[in-house]
């Protein structure tokens, strides 16, 4: 069952360092002026504009508007024009992962280096940190589908010239860093300002002080269990994940100020607590399905942030969904439904995203250099 991501609002934004003229010359827009809420909500419960991506539960996808799940499928990504300078991650993408909260325990290292947490009976913590550093290892093709969108050219168009910046591949892993933060508790309802100022936290402990230091990174904010940030888990909160960007103005509680430049951060909330509502066993049966949404919905943030890093600047359809959007709870197998892909770390539970190529989902794709 396809899906979108919320409505859209315009936001104001400054224009740093170029001027109007040269980001229209380089084919960014400049930041619009306050709108509308734009229709484009398929799923019940996600009225907020500043979940992007949002993953919707499975019970959310189905009951949405079939008509317009119908047109997402069908309709290609467009640019977006960028915001303050930055469309897509050119570079190749660095993952920070922030374990938010003295919720999740004593930290521990397992045999293969990985970071630990007693406060964490499902093993995500683990779990994410083989994704992460898997991507971009064993000749993998699930990223080459992200490296097929780039900056750099006129907004509203469908495809990129070979010429243009398009999005990095993580060779040799995405993951850059683990941080566990047991400073205080983890909110019990974070607000979407509170977990974009732990992303800017978060930048401060990896010493990315800088915004060209964080121009191809984003910060994944983990809350642990029992927590329900932005609503997650509760009747205002049909999704499983979402990602954005801290300058947001429509975030709950306002846009976050940061002094390292504008950073890219995702709400990853610990995703089996809502079970198959989010792709607990969507692929695999009995224990190895466990962690299957985890490792879903996990790569449909990644895949969108580094395709829309400051959304919407980047590569949206005319509904608004992005790329992992139109492709979310499609079903198992073929050649763009859920399934298992090998890296180096391991096989893990993934979603294909959209091929502006093809017109429509694929779990692989050639990398585009």
């Amino acid at each position: 069952m396809g899906m979108s991501p919320t409505s859209r609002r315009a936001r104001v934004r400054a224009l740093t360092g170029l001027s109007a003229l040269a980001l229209a010359a380089a084919g960014f827009a400049a930041a619009p002026a306050a709108q509308a809420d734009q229709p484009g909500s398929e799923f019940a419960g996600n009225s907020h504009p500043y979940r992007h991506g949002a993953v919707p539960t499975k019970e959310g996808a189905e009951h949405a508007n079939a008509a317009s799940a119908a047109a997402t499928r069908t309709s290609n990504l467009k640019f977006g024009g960028g915001v303050n300078g930055v469309g897509v991650t050119t570079g190749a993408p660095r993952v920070y992962l922030i374990f938010w909260g003295s919720q999740w325990g004593s930290q521990g290292t397992d045999a293969n280096g990985y970071t630990t947490l007693s406060g964490d009976p499902s093993g995500e913590a683990v779990r994410a940190q083989q994704l992460f550093k898997g991507l971009g290892t064993n000749n993998e093709t699930w990223s080459g589908v992200m490296t097929q969108y780039c900056e750099g050219v006129a907004k509203g168009s469908t495809t990129c010239a070979s010429t243009a910046a398009h999005v990095g591949y993580p060779t040799g892993g995405a993951l850059a860093g683990v941080w566990v933060d047991p400073s205080a508790a983890a909110p019990g309802q974070a607000t979407g300002n509170q977990i974009a100022n732990e992303a800017i936290k978060g930048a401060g402990h990896f010493g990315n002080t800088t915004a060209a230091s964080n121009r191809n990174v984003q910060y994944v904010v983990l809350s642990p269990t029992g927590t329900h940030p932005d609503g997650f888990n509760t009747s205002t909160g049909n999704f499983c994940a979402w990602h954005d960007w801290n300058g947001d103005t429509t975030l709950t509680g306002g846009a976050a100020t940061s002094p390292y430049g504008d950073l890219a951060f995702t709400n990853d909330p610990y995703v089996t607590d809502m079970g198959s509502s989010c792709g607990q066993n969507y692929v695999n049966t009995g224990n190895a399905g466990l962690l299957d949404g985890v490792t879903m919905v996990f790569g449909h943030e990644y895949s969108e942030t580094v395709t829309d890093q400051f959304p919407a600047g980047g590569w949206t359809d005319s509904s608004g969904a992005e790329n992992a959007d139109k492709c979310a709870w499609k079903g198992v197998g073929g050649t763009g439904g859920s399934q298992n892909v090998a890296f180096a770390t391991g096989s893990f539970a993934m979603q294909g995203t959209w091929s502006n190529a093809v017109s429509g989902c694929q779990i692989s794709h050639a990398i585009v250099h």
